[in-house]
């Protein structure tokens, strides 16, 4: 939460992993709604934001990490909300986008190099600890994009 407040710059934030009632967390947080969520979580928070879109609101689905390594995936259960507020939910890929990275990178790389944009790395050092830096993705010990350095030259 300090991350995205003191680095990014969010006005505020949440964990979800600590709230015990995330329909009342983002009732709390986005009061009148929301217009826009990119999703990467799924289970629980996807179904308690489900619950707070906006009418006509957007959801752009890039992964449920939560869930890739549940037996049962858990399910959503709000989806009428979907229809009652006609939201529109739209798979997102970024092998949909390759094409354009060249692109994207004259775009971005300014904005990097002046500190506009900020992002985060976690490195971990050696090819021995690949394999925990991986499954640690999964259980959200990483903060930031994982990077595993084979060799520095």
């Amino acid at each position: 939460v300090e991350l995205l407040k003191n680095k990014f710059g969010f006005d505020d934030a949440f964990n979800y992993k600590e709230e015990p009632d995330l329909n009342a967390a983002l009732k709390r947080y986005f009061p009148e709604g929301i217009d826009i969520y990119f999703e990467n979580v799924g289970g629980k928070m996807l179904d308690a934001v489900i619950l707070n879109m906006r009418v006509h609101g957007r959801i752009a689905v890039c992964g449920m990490i939560s869930q890739y390594n549940h037996d049962q995936p858990e399910g959503v259960h709000n989806l009428m909300s979907i229809v009652y507020k006609r939201v529109r939910i739209e798979g997102f890929a970024v092998f949909d986008y390759y094409p354009q990275y060249s692109k994207f990178l004259d775009f971005i790389l300014p904005y990097i190099r002046e500190g506009k944009v900020k992002y985060v790395e976690d490195i971990v050092e050696g090819l021995e600890n690949g394999p925990a830096a991986i499954i640690g993705l999964f259980s959200g010990r990483n903060v930031g994009k994982q990077v595993v350095v084979i060799a520095r030259q």
